[in-house]
This record gives structure tokens, C-alpha cells and sequence, in this order.
């Protein structure tokens, strides 16, 4: 698994791949206010060149220096190549992030940690899909904009897989809206990979539980198609306005009254078997098809309907048999 592992990781060839991608300078760089952290470092909203940005900020200090730094690596080679409308542009990154300072509103300023370095990107406005549908809980979404979401969701991800790169983290919180929420842009590439450069050597269990698809869980090797699974998660969550139960259940419940032609797009992605799962594209020739004019009002989601899914077979809730998939969730939640 270590071998593996590692040569997945690919860093023999990174670094000097990286002299290839756009330089921020420093000196044009402003940040201000804190949005988020993850494992390694930080995202701020700042100002580059005097344009409103996202500034990803990884500290490379510690035991996990090596680490952070092959993923900084990473995901700067992967995000540079993008170029779709539903992909967060890149705007630059650079090692030399140790002398900025941040500039806390109203609170004086702090200085960066000692050894950092950063990756600037376009700010999007609206916040995170995750945020937008817990605002819309309660009311829940118009059935063409769960379509027009959902298509804006696919479409990235095909363009992804067009370019053999596996996100290998989708879900509602990696995806950004604009002020108006009518364009969807994927984020967050830490744990993504190059298809290509990896062919049948991606095993190690990366992403989000509840999103993972059964192959990643259980360790054996996965492709493109696990993003494939993790959307059909997302799909339900923007049918739904809701977020799934994955405590009892390894796939949420379909509502009964969800358009068949919707939850059958769901039971496909999510299928078990990855051969069975639709590719990207096909998913967005699917929404793209579908003629909301012609389909039942969504209504607000009834949860306690008790049936699970499971494969393509449904069980009574307190029923759900024991797998290895189940057993694998708790594993990695230390359960």
C-alpha cells in the first residue's frame, strides 16, 4: 500500500514541472480576511494585481513538510492546466509567501507562517453549494434549477475527466456559486490526480466519507469513476436541499416523488459497480435532455420514508445487511 501510495504521489518529475507555471508576484499580493481551513493550511480572501482573490496558504513547517509540499506541487500543476467556465481560474502561485503579511480587518496585521507558500485564485462571490442549500432547506429548489446545478456540476466534471484528471473530492463543499448562483465552479484539487500518470495505482482511500464510492473504501483500485459516484451523492443533496444520513445508510434515500428520469440518474452514478456508472459526459447529455416542463413539481423532501439504498436493491431501515463497505466507514471515522 506504502509503494503504491507513493508512486501515486509522482513527485519524481513535479518540481521541476513546476518552474512551467505562473509566478505570482508577491509584491501585487494583499491578504485580508480568513474563509476556511483545512489540514495543512488556510483560505483567504485577498486582492491581487487589484482584483478580488482566493489565496490558498499551506504551511510547510513540521513533519509533514515533505508531504505538504508534493501537494502543493500537485495541485498546482493540476489547477494550471484547467481552463472551463465551471473550474476556479488559477491565477498563480508562488513559494515566496513567507514575507506577506495578513491584514486582519480592523485588527492589525499578522505575519505568515515561517515557511509557506501559496496559491492565488479567482474569488467567486456566492459561497459555497454547500451554504446555498442549507439556505434553501426549508423551500427547497425549483426543479430547473436543481437541473441547471446539477448540469453545471457535470460539466465540469466531464471537462475534468476529458483532461484524465480525478477530483477524488467532490462534494457541495468543494463547489462555489456566483452572486447570482447560476454558475457553479469546482474547487479544491489537493488530492487530485492525473489519470494518466497513475493507471491502476490510485488505491488509497482520498476524499470525504459519504461521497467515497465503495471502491475507494474498501482499497482496491479506482479510476475517474469514483467522482461519477460523488456526484450522484450531490445530486440528491441539490434535489433535496438537504444533507445525507450516512450513519445507518450508505446511499440516501430517494424521495418518492423525485422524477424517475432524476433518481434514476442517481441509482446509476452511485451504482456499486463502477463499470455500471454513466461516464460525465453522458450525465450532461442526460440533464440536458430532460424537459422540466414535463416533469412533477419538486416538493419538499419526505424523510421518513424508511427505505435505504443499497446497490440496486432497497432495504428496510434497522434492516441494512452488514458490508464490508459499512465496516470500512467506520474504520476510517475510527468508530
Amino acid at each position: 500500500m506504502e509503494e503504491t501510495r507513493a508512486k501515486e504521489e509522482g513527485s519524481s518529475h513535479q518540481a521541476s514541472d513546476l518552474n512551467h507555471v505562473l509566478e505570482a508576484d508577491s509584491n501585487k499580493l494583499i491578504i485580508k480576511n480568513h474563509i476556511a481551513s483545512g489540514s495543512f493550511g488556510s483560505v483567504y480572501k485577498g486582492v491581487y494585481d487589484g482584483k478580488q482573490v482566493a489565496v490558498k496558504v499551506l504551511d510547510m513547517v513540521g513533519d509533514y513538510k515533505a508531504r505538504v509540499w508534493n501537494a502543493f506541487i500537485q495541485e498546482v500543476l493540476i489547477w494550471n492546466r484547467l481552463d472551463h467556465p465551471n473550474i476556479a481560474r488559477f491565477i498563480g502561485a508562488t513559494k515566496k509567501a513567507a514575507n506577506l503579511t495578513i491584514n486582519k480587518q480592523g485588527r492589525g496585521k499578522s505575519c505568515m507562517p515561517r515557511m509557506a507558500c501559496c496559491m492565488v485564485a479567482e474569488y467567486v462571490h456566492g459561497g459555497t453549494l454547500r451554504s446555498f442549500l442549507r439556505r434553501k432547506r426549508f423551500r427547497k429548489l425549483p426543479l430547473d434549477t436543481v437541473i441547471w446545478l446539477a448540469l453545471e456540476v457535470a460539466k465540469g466534471l466531464s471537462y475534468l475527466h476529458s483532461q484524465k484528471i480525478v477530483h477524488r473530492d467532490v462534494k457541495p463543499e468543494n463547489i462555489l456559486l456566483d452572486k447570482e448562483g447560476r454558475r457553479a465552479k469546482i474547487i479544491d484539487f489537493g488530492v487530485s490526480r492525473f489519470e494518466d500518470l497513475n493507471p491502476g495505482q490510485m488505491t488509497s482511500a482520498q476524499g470525504t466519507v459519504g461521497y467515497m464510492a465503495p471502491e475507494v473504501l474498501v482499497g482496491s483500485p479506482y479510476d475517474h469513476k469514483c467522482d461519477v459516484f460523488s456526484f450522484g451523492i450531490c445530486l440528491w443533496e441539490i434535489y433535496c436541499c438537504d444533507k445525507p444520513d450516512f450513519s445507518t445508510s450508505f446511499r440516501p434515500i430517494i424521495p418518492q416523488h423525485c422524477p424517475r428520469n432524476l433518481s434514476r440518474l442517481m441509482e446509476r452514478c452511485w451504482d456499486a459497480d463502477p463499470k455500471r456508472r454513466p461516464e460525465m459526459a453522458e450525465v450532461v447529455n442526460v440533464l440536458e435532455s430532460l424537459d422540466t416542463s414535463q416533469l412533477p413539481i419538486t416538493k419538499a423532501c419526505n424523510h421518513s420514508n424508511a427505505k435505504y439504498h443499497i446497490g440496486n436493491q432497497f432495504f428496510i431501515k434497522d434492516k441494512i445487511p452488514e458490508i464490508d463497505v459499512i465496516a470500512n466507514i467506520q474504520n476510517i471515522r475510527g468508530e
